[in-house]
């Protein structure tokens, strides 16, 4: 996690209403963050040319661009205080090509559009699957070499490169927001949802969680983990409680039916056996 890990108390925030550029604002995250943020930030909602963006409207304004399209990406970014970079191919199974232009073209051109137009932040979005190849049930700290499981998670960890590039040598400042497995509460309570055991983030949780990581203060450059209070946590979520103050309300296992009954009577933090929850040893 670079320079972040080094910080040991939690860092203080901005207040006020924050110009925020949002690319894939149109997506499953973007759109429920747009809801969110409305009333917190001056939104600029922004994705490809033919998405439909009338339900954005009420939070922000909205704007069509392609990524390939740097100087318009540019103009767009001037004057924004961060830029929220949500869009990509999120396919786990994506051919080459399509990450290609999506997640590394269009990626690289974010990060030069923001710092071309005197953008000082990108929170960059990335995924568990730049970690995804180690060994399951292994939790993984964010200062862990990447190590991931497909050619999607492949293209994170090259935007995480690129993020502590454009930080160490450009001055920028970039979080790098590693994302679980993001669903409702109501996924997580159907008869099918135990594929997400380790990775659940509800989007009550992540949604606060961009929030700080747009407005935290004191910090260049640093990868941080976004998933629930999940009692076992494939993502280590320690620096991302102690530097940007996340609180997780949602757990997994207390939400799905398979697991739900084994929690019911017990204290929030603590698992069947009695002992605390957290981390596999492993």
């Amino acid at each position: 996690m670079g320079d972040a890990v080094a910080m040991k108390t939690p860092l203080p925030f901005t207040e006020g209403r924050l110009k925020v550029v949002v690319t894939g604002a149109a997506g499953r995250i973007g759109s429920g963050f747009a809801e969110f943020a409305a009333d917190r930030f001056e939104l600029l909602l922004l994705d490809r040319p033919g998405t439909d963006l009338s339900g954005l409207a009420a939070y922000g304004r909205t704007a069509h661009c392609d990524l390939a399209d740097l100087p318009r990406l540019t103009e767009l970014c001037r004057g924004a205080d961060c830029v929220l970079h949500l869009a990509a191919d999120s396919n786990t199974a994506a051919e080459w090509d399509s990450l290609l232009t999506a997640n590394i073209v269009g990626t690289y051109h974010l990060f030069t559009a923001s710092r071309a137009a005197g953008c000082p932040r990108v929170v960059f979005a990335s995924s568990v699957h730049a970690v995804s190849g180690y060994a399951p049930g292994r939790q993984v700290a964010p200062d862990a070499p990447v190590n991931p499981g497909n050619l999607y998670g492949v293209s994170k960890c090259f935007g995480e490169a690129l993020g502590r590039y454009m930080a160490e040598r450009h001055g920028m400042t970039v979080v790098a927001v590693r994302i679980g497995a993001f669903q409702n509460p109501e996924a997580a309570r159907a008869a099918d949802s135990e594929w997400m055991i380790g990775t659940f983030v509800a989007d009550q949780d992540l949604h606060p969680l961009l929030e700080r990581a747009i407005r935290v203060e004191g910090i260049r450059f640093g990868i941080f983990h976004a998933v629930s209070d999940n009692w076992f946590k494939r993502l280590d979520i320690t620096a991302t409680r102690e530097l940007l103050g996340f609180e997780p309300a949602y757990d997994f296992m207390r939400l799905s039916p398979a697991f739900k009954e084994l929690f019911t009577d017990l204290p929030h933090g603590r698992t069947p056996s009695g002992t605390e929850s957290g981390a596999n040893p492993d």
